[in-house]
């Protein structure tokens, strides 16, 4: 009998549905309502910050970021090659321009020991990621950033609950974000959130993201908006996701040990590794396969015994739109993407189901 792997569907139970029928029978279904204001509060208490901004998407989470901090016409921002495409796009939306940096390889994060040769008169961010929820060398970052007087704005979408020197990830820069996308740590539908430990800079936000309206007249905007809140609907299934937080990491980082209890063992394998300072959230398990020469025939395989995968990200200059800020090579992130995969991490999934997904693996490798 096989068992059935879920690779990144979301976890909602009956405590979501009945948030959800309540607040559809309230009527207030879309912007208004109170299920906002309560979602921001305690995502909020959950960093110990004064607030945070609930958005529509983690994209409009970091387009926002940009916007408040003037990032805009001929300015540089600093990100990893290796990403989600919605880590850069907002950059492209203010016409800015991305300067890409190969990540670690070990930990796949953007290699903090490089960031400085990419620095020029017209950087004004640096823009980490905590890929697949594994905290960036944070102190090095602020460091760099300081000397050079850059912003730095946390892509956490993945990494929701991971900590760096037991902080968590998403207050150590001037602006943090985060997604609640489906396949997210915890979800919303679609849906984001910006945090920071300035409030009067998250006032702004909250502001911006409501059209601009002027509290006092809500037909007068006396700056461009955007229409990037979040619903009342979407809010009530973050408020219920919010109570299963904790055990959906304790989850995740339990698939990940085994994960590595039971693949460990294989000739050439190697993990993403956290930083010895940090706790990954690990939202997904990466792996890279050494001695795999074909790793789209080692996907197709496991796929054929009910196991999904994912490739890890394609590095970012590959794509056509952004072939032309591609500058040298980036030799870290084209190997753990060419040899790469992430293994199925939702909390749907048991424990025996993660260990037969090493099962499957080990075969299809053994006979690769």
């Amino acid at each position: 009998m096989k068992c059935s792997v879920v690779f990144d569907a979301p976890n909602i139970g009956r405590e979501e549905k009945t948030s959800l029928v309540r607040i559809i029978n309230t009527g207030y279904v879309s912007t208004a309502g109170h299920c906002v204001a309560e979602f921001e509060e305690k995502f909020a208490g959950y960093f110990g910050i004064k607030k945070s901004v609930a958005v529509q998407s983690g994209t409009a989470a970091i387009h926002i970021a940009l916007c408040e901090l003037g990032i805009g016409p001929g300015d540089e921002v600093i990100v990893p090659v290796m990403t989600f495409v919605a880590t850069v796009n907002p950059i492209i939306y203010n016409y800015a321009k991305p300067v890409f940096v190969d990540v670690d390889p070990a930990t796949w994060n953007i290699d903090s020991c490089a960031i400085e040769n990419h620095i020029s008169k017209k950087t004004k961010a640096i823009l980490p990621v905590h890929l697949y929820g594994n905290p960036c060398a944070m102190d090095r970052i602020l460091s760099i950033a300081r000397k050079h007087k850059l912003y730095v704005i946390e892509d956490a979408a993945e990494s929701l609950g991971a900590t760096y020197k037991g902080r968590y990830t998403g207050i150590f820069g001037d602006i943090g974000c985060f997604s609640f996308n489906g396949n997210k740590i915890i979800t919303t539908g679609s849906g984001g959130m910006v945090v920071g430990q300035n409030a009067k800079r998250l006032q702004h936000i909250k502001f911006l993201v409501n059209q601009a309206k002027d509290p006092k007249n809500s037909f007068f905007h006396p700056e461009v908006g955007y229409n990037y809140r979040m619903t009342n609907l979407q809010a009530a299934l973050g408020l219920a996701q919010m109570d299963k937080l904790n055990d959906f990491l304790a989850k995740k980082r339990n698939f990940n040990k085994l994960y590595r209890k039971y693949l460990s063992t294989i000739d050439g394998i190697a993990f993403q590794e956290n930083l010895p300072t940090a706790e990954s959230s690990w939202w997904l398990t990466g792996i890279v396969l050494n001695k795999t020469k074909d790793i789209t025939r080692i996907q197709r395989k496991l796929m054929e015994q009910g196991i999904p995968t994912r490739r890890n990200f394609m590095p970012i200059t590959d794509f056509p739109a952004y072939k032309k800020y591609k500058k040298g090579r980036y030799p870290q992130a084209q190997y753990i993407y060419k040899h790469g995969l992430c293994l199925p991490g939702s909390t749907l999934n048991s424990f025996k189901n993660i260990e037969h997904v090493c099962q499957i693996l080990k075969k299809v490798v053994s006979k690769n």
